[in-house]
């Protein structure tokens, strides 16, 4: 099978014998992989390592499709095929192609978890997000919609949700992702079967809909991530492994 391997000295892809899922683990046939910005620096003390952390494929024993953010310790999924603990898989959502799935772990779950656990959003609550357009920002701006807060822009707000980092607005609740700040919650998020099928639910009611910027095939890896850094970028940047 074919794997996008990070090296000391950059990226390639490798031709190697596919996973053998261990206790707790099934094999996926990845149909697509979405990438982050920045993940290249996550492993730099296990190269080589595998990177993208969100997958949307098929079970290949069950033939279920399915989803999941995967954890950040280990190989990630940016192959034809991956070993991943079963625990974390969600079923796909029926209306999206598994291209638009494998955006939406990762910038959905950030958004749900900072919302809505970190965040304790109660409907009617104003809410100002930073970085609204970009991929968490976006999601979180529908989420927030769809609990029924008031989104703004300025002023005076119950809870701010920061994507982007720098100094932070004011709020009675500062919740970041970015980095740590004074008086600020800084996470970093976690898979999450459940909130899954949760954000598999509204996307499905059309309440939720993830941004794509840009696919790339397998062997385009090296472009696929310079996209993800470049100035102007909206959405998520993915893999379309299998091709469509």
């Amino acid at each position: 099978m074919r794997v996008v391997c990070l090296y000391s000295d950059g990226l390639r892809v490798a031709d190697v014998e596919p996973p053998v899922p261990r206790d707790g683990e099934v094999l996926v046939r990845v149909h697509a992989a979405a990438l982050t910005h920045d993940e290249l620096k996550w492993p730099a003390d296990r190269l080589p390592a595998v990177p993208s952390y969100e997958l949307s494929g098929v079970v290949v024993e069950t033939g279920e499709e399915v989803f999941a953010l995967t954890p950040f310790d280990r190989d990630g999924v940016a192959a034809d095929y991956a070993a991943v603990p079963s625990a974390v898989l969600a079923p796909k959502p029926a209306s999206l192609t598994h291209v638009e799935a494998a955006a939406l772990p990762m910038g959905g779950l950030s958004a749900w978890q900072a919302l809505f656990v970190h965040g304790r959003l109660q409907r009617g609550e104003r809410v100002l997000v930073t970085g609204p357009s970009g991929g968490v920002g976006h999601l979180a701006v529908q989420l927030a919609r769809y609990a029924g807060a008031e989104l703004v822009e300025d002023g005076a707000a119950d809870l701010v949700f920061d994507t982007v980092g720098g100094e932070l607005p004011v709020g009675e609740r500062v919740v970041t992702i970015a980095a740590e700040a004074p008086g600020a919650v800084y996470f970093v998020v976690e898979p999450d079967r459940e909130q899954l099928v949760e954000l598999a639910r509204l996307a499905d009611a059309d309440e939720l809909v993830p941004a794509i910027d840009s696919t790339f095939p397998l062997e385009q890896a090296r472009e696929a991530f310079d996209r993800v850094a470049a100035r102007g970028k909206r959405g998520k940047v993915v893999l379309d492994v299998a091709g469509g």
